[in-house]
């Protein structure tokens, strides 16, 4: 008996031509998508996984949300594939790992580029670019004060619930040397005197740009094992995309960390309540809120509650970044979400000097994409 890892249902394929007049990538794309679509009998809504090739001329960056929000997807699962001519093949075995895994069921590979003579400009069809970028909306600091913004709007939310969240994380970066805002700590009444960058946003509740790196290896329960040092097991995972630009998100004030968390929560058994550390993505504090809410630890428009009821101090009754988390240690790049990683395995092998939770069991990390629009979210678990 054949046991098969996954099963191909559907192709579709536009015709090979030497130049293209007037294509995007994007609009081919959604043409051999929709074609694969019919060969399967599926309606679009049926896909929750999608792997995209790195060359789609309209985005430099965010890819996968890009195509995404192009065709009407909201995947449990995405990612970009770049292996040359080997990246298609590749996507297959990748679309197979990720429905064994639990993360999706059914998955779009797709992959393809136009071939426009360099004059007249092909035309763009990337949304933040006609609806976002012309109005105003440009760069990562305006998008995130509108969600801060709506926040406040709709729930009543104050400055200084959102300062204590970069207040916590400087206290917290004090306890981490190699943090670029050690030595530097910052008292609420510091963050509300910070320079306004983008209303309602200030300087302090903005990640500095640094450079870096981090690194962690994935192995085998049973490798770890035989090398016989304290490994850290992932428990739980959940993955969503809902939008690329601002303009298109569902919703200003919760985001698709949301179901990503559930699904984390639900592969692991486990809920937010049993967390020994929260490592939470943390580019601007209204992120931070938006999280803590998503998460059910708190209502929505709870957060600042919350933050005044509990300490988040590694001695504290929830532990929250105790590296400091990217408002605190820093954001090198694209590494700024592993540190979030990175910081949850010390803490859960018991080696994060000077700095160590009590008991520690339980870490969810979240990660997050783009204007509150990519979202992965892993529960991780001490060894036993």
């Amino acid at each position: 008996m054949i046991r098969s890892k996954a099963v191909l249902i559907g192709v579709g394929s536009l015709k090979p031509v030497r130049r293209t007049e007037g294509e995007t990538t994007l609009g081919m794309l959604a043409r051999a998508s929709a074609l694969a679509l019919s060969d399967a009998g599926l309606e679009k809504d049926a896909i929750d996984g999608l792997l995209v090739g790195p060359q789609v001329g309209e985005t430099p960056q965010h890819v996968p949300a890009t195509v995404s929000e192009y065709l009407g997807l909201q995947p449990n699962m995405s990612n970009v594939v770049d292996l040359g001519g080997a990246s298609g093949p590749g996507m297959i075995w990748r679309a197979a790992a990720a429905i064994d895994a639990g993360m999706c069921e059914t998955v779009l590979c797709v992959i393809g580029n136009h071939r426009n003579p360099e004059s007249p400009r092909s035309p763009n069809r990337n949304p933040i670019r006609e609806f976002d970028v012309p109005f105003g909306a440009s760069g990562a600091n305006i998008s995130y004060a509108l969600l801060k913004q709506a926040h406040m709007a709709r729930y009543g939310s104050t400055d200084e619930d959102f300062a204590l969240i970069a207040h916590w994380a400087r206290a917290n970066a004090q306890r981490n040397p190699n943090a670029i805002f050690h030595g530097q700590p910052a008292s609420v009444e510091d963050v509300l005197a910070s320079p306004l960058i983008a209303s309602p946003l200030r300087l302090f509740e903005i990640v500095m740009p640094v450079a870096g790196a981090e690194a962690v290896i994935v192995t085998s329960v049973a490798r770890a094992r035989s090398l016989g040092g304290r490994a850290v097991h992932l428990l739980g995972a959940g993955e969503k995309i809902t939008h690329r630009a601002v303009s298109q998100a569902p919703d200003l004030t919760s985001g698709p960390l949301k179901p990503s968390m559930a699904r984390a929560f639900a592969q692991s058994g486990l809920t937010v309540r049993d967390m020994s550390l929260l490592s939470l993505y943390d580019c601007y504090t209204i992120m931070v809120a938006t999280t803590l809410e998503d998460s059910g630890i708190c209502p929505p428009g709870g957060f600042g509650a919350f933050m005044r009821a509990h300490d988040f101090g590694p001695e504290g009754d929830w532990p929250l970044n105790t590296h400091g988390g990217q408002l605190g240690y820093g954001q090198p790049d694209l590494a700024g979400g592993m540190t979030h990683v990175t910081e949850a395995v010390r803490q859960l092998r018991g080696a994060a000097q000077g700095r160590q939770i009590r008991d520690p069991r339980f870490a969810l990390v979240t990660g997050n994409g783009a204007t509150m629009s990519e979202a992965v979210a892993l529960v991780l678990g001490a060894d036993a």
